[in-house]
C-alpha cells in the first residue's frame, strides 16, 4: 500500500503534537514550495532524501496507434528523482 498524503498529515501531527490543521497546512506548503520550483525548470534537492529534476523533452516523431498516422509531438517537460546515498543505502539495508 502506498503511503498517502493524508497519511504523511497524521503521522506528522502525532509526531510533534501539532494539529491536524498545522500539519496539513505545513505540508501544503511544503508541496507547493516544491511544485513552483520545480514548474519554473529549477531542481528540487533535499539533503539525505535525493534530487528533483526537471529534464526537457525535445519534439519528437509518433504515430497515432487507432490510425496509424504519423504526427510530431510536443517537447515537455517531465520531473525525474535520484534518491541521495543515505536513502539508497537505507533501501538496502538488510532488516
Amino acid at each position: 500500500m502506498a503511503l498517502t498524503k493524508q497519511t504523511i498529515i497524521e503521522t506528522i501531527s502525532e509526531e510533534i503534537n501539532q494539529s491536524l490543521y498545522e500539519a496539513k497546512d505545513t505540508i501544503e506548503h511544503l508541496l507547493e514550495i516544491i511544485k513552483t520550483t520545480l514548474a519554473s525548470g529549477e531542481d528540487v534537492m533535499i539533503s539525505g532524501f535525493g534530487k528533483f529534476q526537471v529534464n526537457e523533452k525535445a519534439p519528437r516523431k509518433g504515430r497515432n496507434p487507432a490510425t496509424a498516422e504519423e504526427m510530431m509531438l510536443d517537447g515537455r517537460r517531465t520531473v525525474t528523482f535520484k534518491c541521495a546515498g543515505v536513502l539508497r543505502d537505507k533501501l538496502n539495508t538488510k532488516l
